[in-house]
Formats: structure tokens, C-alpha cells, sequence
């Protein structure tokens, strides 16, 4: 098992390499501009996946989340400055491997979800003005009495492959030569089910989306976050295509009327003060300092 392990760790090491080449072959897409394309069949496509509370499916097939409800609110807007009042939502679930492929080939207009704005990234997608503010930590079973990266030392940690949560885990191992062996899955619930099962010691992801997943388990006390942070806070964005700048430059004005009205604290409350998942769980997590500031609203 180890070995097997060892080789998917060698294998992730190719694929983090890679990153730079494959965002750059991204650009090389050539898609019509988006403005044109919505005038022209009323429809915007709008990119989600399974990261609650920002955007999931419900038992209904219900699209719904802390994003979608941004988005839908953004689309408002759209259909205001664009004259395009019958202008409809289509959702189209996408990976944190395939995002950007599907943002670039025109499969998606705008991905709604919660995607770290990163300079990486940056070169293959546009990003607009954040809509949380997030860190990089690992989840462990509470159990196993593993509090910093240093009990780490030799152990198994998941990562989900397209997130910069790799590079991070991948850094610190690095830099403190931890040894740590990294199992990469496609999701995020295989990840931490990997954990809640025994068979990785950790679940290295954006803090936010542990503390949702601890939370909705039914057994929170069953895990424990780690107290070391693998990276300073960093914006969460909605991504649109590179160099499409009339798009791009709709969305971020549209955001920001949404940003600046009173529905965004209800919106934000909704998500992060109440209950939610049939009224299972509560994060219970204000609106953090960062994210005021970033969207312009006082206290």
C-alpha cells in the first residue's frame, strides 16, 4: 500500500509541475466574446460544483449555495446593463480538476463556486472582486492526537488535485522534511472521507470547506482542525475567461452593486449565521474583517 501511495505521490509531483504549461495552453483557446454569445441565445452558464456552503446540489437537484445566490443576484444586474431581461442560468458542474478547461473552451461562462485568486491562476482566468477570504489547514481524526505539522512527520495527507492546497502540502513537507505521503482524489468528500475512514491521517483544503465538512458530518467532535495554517488568507473569486475584459469588467461592476446593497449581509447570514442543509448545521462564522473591507462595507 505504501508503495502505492509512493507513486501517486511522485505522480502528483508531475502533475504540480506541469501546472504552469497546462494554464498556459488554457489562453491558447479561442472563444467567442461572451457578451456576444449571451445577446445571442439568453443563456449564461454558470459553473458549480460540490463545496458547500458556496455551491451544491440538494437531494432535490436543487443548485443552491453562498455563491448561487451571488451569482443569481450578479445575473440581475446583467440583465440590466445588457437590455437582456429574459437572459437565463444554466448550471453546469464542474471538478477543481477541470474548472479551468471548461471556463476556457466556453463549456462555462463564469464559475461560482470557491476558487483561490491566486498568480498562477491569474494567467489562465480572470478573477472578480473576492466574495470570502480563506487559509489553507488539515483536518485530522481528533483521536489520533495530531495538532501540528510536525505530527504530520511520515503520515498520509489527501488533497484534491487541481487546488493550490497541493502546492502548499507539497511545500511544507518540502521545506520541514516531513516526509509526508500525499493520496490526491478528485473531491473534496472523497478526501475527507479518506480521513474519516483511517486510510489518510489528514485532509489538507481551505479551512472554510473543513470546518462545513466537520459540521455536516453529525460527529464534529470526532475531528480536529490542525493548529498550524499552511498559507496566509487568500481571496476566493469567480472566474471568467482570460482577456475577455468586456465580460469580465460587466461581472465585477455588477458584483459590486451587489457587494454595496443591503441583500448582501442576508445573503452572507444566510450561509454562514444560520442553519442550513435542511437545518442539520450552522457554521456560525461572522463575516470576517478581510472580507468588509474587500467588499466596502463598515461594521
Amino acid at each position: 500500500m505504501r508503495n502505492v501511495l509512493k507513486t501517486a505521490f511522485t505522480v502528483l509531483f508531475s502533475l504540480t509541475g506541469l501546472a504552469t504549461t497546462s494554464a498556459q495552453a488554457l489562453t491558447e483557446v479561442v472563444v467567442p466574446s461572451t457578451v456576444e454569445r449571451l445577446r445571442e441565445t439568453q443563456v449564461l452558464r454558470i459553473g458549480y460544483g460540490s463545496a458547500e456552503p458556496f455551491s451544491f446540489t440538494t437531494a432535490s437537484g436543487e443548485v443552491v449555495g453562498y455563491s448561487i445566490d451571488l451569482c443569481k443576484a450578479m445575473a440581475v444586474e446583467l440583465r440590466r446593463m445588457l437590455a437582456l431581461p429574459d437572459l437565463k442560468l444554466d448550471y453546469v458542474f464542474r471538478t477543481p480538476a477541470n474548472r479551468l478547461q471548461l471556463l476556457n473552451d466556453g463549456s462555462i461562462d463564469i464559475e461560482c463556486n470557491a476558487s483561490t485568486n491566486t498568480p498562477e491562476r491569474r494567467k489562465a482566468a480572470a478573477f472578480a472582486p473576492p466574495h470570502f477570504f480563506t487559509q489553507t489547514r488539515f483536518v485530522t481524526l481528533a483521536k489520533n492526537n495530531i495538532r501540528t505539522l510536525e505530527d504530520l512527520r511520515g503520515k498520509s495527507v489527501s488533497v484534491v488535485l487541481g487546488t493550490v492546497n497541493i502546492g502548499e502540502i507539497l511545500q511544507a513537507s518540502r521545506e520541514r522534511k516531513l516526509g509526508l505521503v500525499s493520496v490526491p482524489v478528485q473531491e473534496v468528500h472523497e478526501a475527507f472521507d479518506l480521513v474519516t475512514n483511517g486510510r489518510a491521517s489528514a485532509f489538507a483544503m481551505d479551512d472554510i470547506l473543513l470546518y462545513s465538512l466537520i459540521a455536516r458530518s453529525g460527529r464534529p467532535e470526532d475531528y480536529r482542525v490542525g493548529d498550524d495554517p499552511l498559507s496566509e488568507a487568500a481571496a476566493y473569486g469567480f472566474m471568467t475567461r482570460l482577456h475577455d475584459t468586456e465580460f469580465a469588467d460587466l461581472v465585477a461592476r455588477a458584483l459590486k452593486q451587489v457587494y454595496g446593497s443591503p441583500q448582501m449581509r442576508e445573503i452572507y447570514d444566510r450561509w454562514f449565521m444560520r442553519p442550513i442543509g435542511d437545518g442539520q448545521y450552522a457554521l456560525n462564522m461572522p463575516m470576517s474583517a478581510e472580507l468588509k473591507a474587500a467588499m466596502g462595507l463598515s461594521d
